[in-house]
């Protein structure tokens, strides 16, 4: 078209560049006037063009003469590049000619590191006469030095103090220490004393050796302990603890398995804080409101009854499960359901830490597996009926899908394991099953939610009278804390939940308190009976006040949303006062809620001392019997036989079995020859009599009696005599 514009023949590269907009303005132009043609206003523009670069070139020229100096002879010099770029012939000036001789005098030294090709500077380079531009070294004092390449030690240290200072690991070290504070002075003496007392301790302590050793040396016998002989499957008399055989694998002897007991105990505590900040935190909870949830789930004034426990306080799965599959499956109860937080790995830990708790005893486990089955079975109602009330296909994913399919068969699978053989103990044992006589015995009333242990720092002397009042307080002290009852009361008025939340929260804590109190709420008729005789294994849980665990938790949660809405409002007006000098005693006035839930939670929990295991004890030959025997003492052996594990006729659980009823009814007069023959019929090889508990007993007596006749022998070893059969 004869409106493009035409490369000039000897514009070069900035003629075709201004042609070639020359262009574009003339074809604007041309158009645009009246009677014109774009082919009119296109030559215009070329023409304008090419007098507009002659004229520039000109002046540069010019400039470029007016500047170079003269060479010491006299002579223009021909070469005038300084190490610099070639130069461009420039139209009007004559191609070839060099018209920059001198032009790089007053710039060339700030070029000369910079050179590429290596000339040096020419003898005719002089400096210029006449005013030039600032030297840019000078200006070079004023830019700022380049950051230095960090060192290896540097960039590895970059992750590993990001990790310090990650609210996950300052919540894990804060969980830890005040764990070790609250539960004081458990780790003074912790491989001599126990909490509490030293008689269910010793049973746990045992119980966490046997399952480390056991699964090292013989897994096929985990369930056949060394306790109770000659009885099957002895191990499943009582809740297990068998979570904690990893622990159990460290160490040996009575003094390893108490300070592995000790180190359990305070990790216990600092689990179940972390677990329930770890849940209220992914429920949409601030840090402090989450704190406040973690610190009265973990130290309930209640749970200071349990001190003696600890699979009632090895709870701390339970929270830190149910935050793992929450976050997995995108959902937190103050944003809902966000399905681009999916993620399949938080699903899988979760159904992994939920079959470890189970793990730990069904007395805890029991309830949470009924609940995460109930879960499911509402999330998948509430799934579909959402998908068919929008009609749309609400996200959820194959992998999800996969990851709960895995995760839920693993843990019904650890479930089943864990269940059978307290389902052949019951067969063998038909009377150890608990009736509902026995829940009544320990059915607390109402007047156990506002009633403190004695252990209770706070509260435990001002409530002794109203202990007294209770059947069996151990297990009736049911107070959570009066600061937590008043902080989730606060949280149904004032609340980072919405209101139906705070409905569903106050709904569940009423209705946890129901079957808390066993057949005290209308004799249970329409709470905890039917669960005991439908649910398959609830009749094994002799103690419905433990369910009070769920009601702290729930307590916890709506505490958590009050405090986190007033976090939230402080930090509001903190920003908006000027000046904001009140900011940091508003921001500290927000701890004191937390303050107050832990010192309610401080204790004066006994730490006796453990008896130390007898010298015959690590000597006598099994199967051996140990007298006295009853319930309390045999708890002790048990904790005594960790040096060697032998198999031992003594054993203390839930209950009592026949054969060992008989055992200690036929052996008060030993050593006669009725006893001797009966001990010879079970396979005992020895029997082991302490001096220090014969007093007020039959063998008070007969200790010392001849036993040649026997067709036995006698030897005192230590404080104890050692009868081999």
């Amino acid at each position: 078209m004869s409106g493009d514009p035409q490369p000039s023949k000897s514009g070069g590269a900035k003629e075709t560049a201004g042609d070639a907009a020359a262009g574009e303005g003339g074809g604007r132009k041309g158009s645009a006037a009246p009677g014109g043609g774009t082919e009119g206003g296109t030559a215009t523009s070329d023409s304008t063009a090419k007098d507009s670069n002659t004229a520039k070139a000109d002046s540069t020229a010019k400039a470029d003469s007016t500047t170079t100096n003269p060479a010491k002879d006299g002579t223009p010099a021909k070469d005038g590049t300084d190490g610099g770029s070639e130069d461009v012939p420039v139209k009007g000036t004559g191609a070839g000619k060099d018209t920059s001789a001198g032009k790089g005098k007053w710039w060339s030294r700030g070029r000369r590191a910079g050179r590429t090709d290596g000339q040096a500077k020419t003898d005719g380079d002089t400096k210029t006469d006449e005013a030039k531009p600032d030297d840019p070294d000078r200006w070079e004092a004023f830019v700022s030095a380049p950051e230095p390449r960090p060192s290896i030690v540097t960039r590895a240290g970059r992750p590993v103090g990001r990790f310090l200072i990650h609210e996950w690991t300052l919540a894990t070290l804060g969980a830890l220490a005040l764990a070790v504070l609250m539960t004081w002075p458990t780790l003074r003496y912790p491989r001599y004393t126990l909490p509490q007392d030293y008689w269910d301790p010793s049973l746990q302590a045992w119980q966490m050796a046997w399952s480390g050793h056991i699964l090292l040396a013989e897994p096929a016998r985990l369930w056949q302990s060394n306790t109770f002989f000659p009885e099957l499957w002895s191990f499943a008399f009582s809740d297990t603890l068998l979570g904690y055989a990893p622990a159990g694998m460290l160490g040996s002897g009575p003094e390893d398995a108490i300070l592995r007991y000790n180190i359990m105990f305070v990790l216990a505590h600092a689990l179940a804080t972390l677990g329930a900040y770890a849940l209220a935190r992914q429920l949409g909870a601030g840090r402090i409101g989450a704190a406040v949830a973690g610190v009265s789930y973990a130290y309930a004034p209640w749970l200071l009854a349990q001190a003696g426990h600890l699979h009632v306080l090895s709870n701390g799965g339970i929270p830190l499960a149910l935050a793992m599959l929450a976050r997995g499956h995108g959902w937190s109860l103050r944003h809902g359901y966000r399905p681009e937080r999916r993620h399949d790995g938080w699903v899988y830990a979760g159904w992994l830490v939920a079959a470890w708790q189970l793990s730990l005893g069904f007395g805890i486990g029991l309830p949470f597996a009924y609940l995460l089955a109930c879960a499911v079975i509402v999330t998948a109602v509430l799934y579909y009926a959402r998908r068919l009330r929008t009609r749309q296909a609400v996200p959820f994913g194959r992998r999800l899908f996969l990851a709960d399919l895995l995760g839920g068969l693993f843990f019904a699978g650890v479930g089943l394991l864990m269940a059978f053989p307290f389902f052949k103990v019951t067969e063998l044992h038909p009377y150890a099953e608990r009736t509902i006589g026995d829940i009544s015995i320990f059915s607390p009333p109402a007047s156990g939610f506002v009633t403190a242990p004695a252990e209770s720092r706070i509260w435990g002397g001002l409530h002794e009278g109203a202990r007294a009042a209770l059947p069996w307080h151990p297990e009736m002290t049911l107070l959570p804390g009066f600061v937590l009852y008043a902080l989730a009361a606060g949280g149904l008025f004032f609340s980072v939940w919405r209101l139906r939340h705070r409905l569903l929260l106050l709904a569940g804590v009423l209705v946890t308190m129901a079957f808390a109190m066993g057949t005290r709420f209308f004799d249970g008729t329409f709470t905890y009976v039917p669960l005991f005789e439908h649910l398959p294994g609830w009749s094994g849980l002799r103690t419905p006040g433990r369910l009070m665990l769920w009601t702290t938790l729930l307590l916890g949660l709506l505490a958590a949303g009050a405090v986190t809405a007033l976090t939230d409002r402080v930090r509001e007006l903190t920003a908006q006062r000027i000046p904001s000098w009140p900011g940091p005693w508003l921001r500290t006035a927000t701890l004191l809620p937390l303050l107050l839930v832990a010192v309610e939670g401080l204790n004066t929990t006994p730490h006796p001392v453990v008896p130390t295991q007898p010298a015959a004890m690590r000597s006598a030959e099994g199967p051996l019997l140990v007298l006295p025997s009853n319930q309390s003492l045999d708890q002790h052996v048990m904790l005594w036989s960790t040096s060697g594990f032998p198999d031992v006729v003594n054993g203390g659980s839930g209950f009592t079995p026949r054969q060992l009823d008989d055992v200690r009814r036929v052996s008060q007069s030993f050593p006669d020859q009725t006893s001797v023959d009966y001990l010879r019929t079970l396979g005992v090889r020895s029997v082991v009599l302490l001096r220090g508990q014969v007093v007020g007993t039959p063998w008070e007596i007969t200790i010392d009696a001849p036993v040649e006749s026997l067709g036995i022998s006698r030897q005192d070893v230590g404080d104890a005599v050692v009868y081999r059969l």
